[in-house]
């Protein structure tokens, strides 16, 4: 089994190697190696407080007390964070914060679960 990428268009797992060029059999597409290499390099990579990857489907907790803007709610330290998603921006996390509800937070004060 080789270890190349599937094809970008088929999904194919029979993609083959030919020069600099990645080739499906299947659908015919040709693709760059290149092209395979930079998708891969353009992914978003978010860490927690401790330096660990995070990822979408995640769980978290918060390590530090956290006012709410607007409201005089505050989330607790240890409070769980499932994480929806991943985003760029000021705030890095799309997430669900156990008795608060869905909202942003900064991918500096959860740490991995």
């Amino acid at each position: 089994m080789s270890n190349f990428p599937p094809c970008p268009q088929c999904n194919s797992e029979y993609t083959y190697e030919d020069g600099e060029l990645l080739i499906c059999p299947e659908c015919a597409h040709e693709w760059s190696k290149n092209a395979a290499t930079a998708a891969d390099e353009n992914q978003l990579t978010v860490r927690d407080a401790n330096g660990n990857l995070l990822a979408d489907g995640d769980n978290a907790t918060v390590i530090k007390d956290l006012k709410i803007k607007g409201t005089s709610s505050v989330i607790k330290v240890g409070t769980k964070v499932k994480i929806v998603r991943l985003v760029e921006g000021d705030h890095d996390l799309d997430c669900k914060v156990d008795s608060h509800g869905a909202m942003m937070l900064k991918a500096e004060f959860v740490k991995k679960a």
